[in-house]
């Protein structure tokens, strides 16, 4: 089916999101639906090692759901912003260290039933201490982690926070060497 957009209603445009409903029509048999759409920058997370086997792992307050979450670290891509220097930016502001190489590890829609954000998966390596530079109102705590303890602590539900979830598995499936 192909809809033809008909009136977009911004219903709110903050600092990291919009809200808008779109009105369609099916160019079929001229229905009309509505779809509200979360409009994002989009974001990247990273999965920073510090030595072949420990990576960066933060215990980050989330105030949506009023809980401590184990996550990568991970932001939201400022406007005009590339997502490898946001990865960059962001590994330095949550845990103080910055990379010497950055790759792509893949992209991905979180939910893209109603939000348009976009994830930036990154690796990081050859890490370097610096100072963090946490914003306002964050509330993060380092925890170096083995890589093998994070994918038991997926499967045991102690980190259930999907974008960390996702980058990962990625890694583990499709980009970790394997053992001899």
């Amino acid at each position: 089916m192909n809809y033809k957009l008909v009136e977009k209603q911004v219903i709110f445009d903050g600092k990291k999101v919009r809200l808008e409903v779109h009105h369609l029509e099916n160019e079929e048999d001229g229905k009309r639906s509505k779809q509200e759409i979360v409009v994002h920058n989009g974001a990247v997370v990273i999965l920073a090692f510090a030595d072949s086997e420990t990576i960066l792992l933060i215990r980050n307050r989330r105030y949506a759901i009023s809980q401590y979450l184990l996550e990568l670290p991970a932001g939201t891509i400022d406007k005009g912003e590339m997502p490898m220097n946001t990865a960059g930016r962001e590994l330095k502001e949550e845990t103080g260290y910055l990379a010497g190489r950055i790759q792509l590890l893949g992209s991905y829609f979180s939910s893209p039933g109603i939000l348009t954000e976009k994830i930036h998966a990154y690796v990081a390596y050859d890490l370097e201490k610096s100072t963090a530079a946490l914003e306002e109102g964050e509330d993060i705590e380092l925890m170096p982690t083995k890589f093998d303890q994070a994918i038991e602590m997926i499967r045991d539900g102690q980190i259930n926070d999907g974008k960390t979830i996702t980058a990962l598995l990625l890694y583990d499936r499709f980009h970790r060497k394997p053992k001899d």
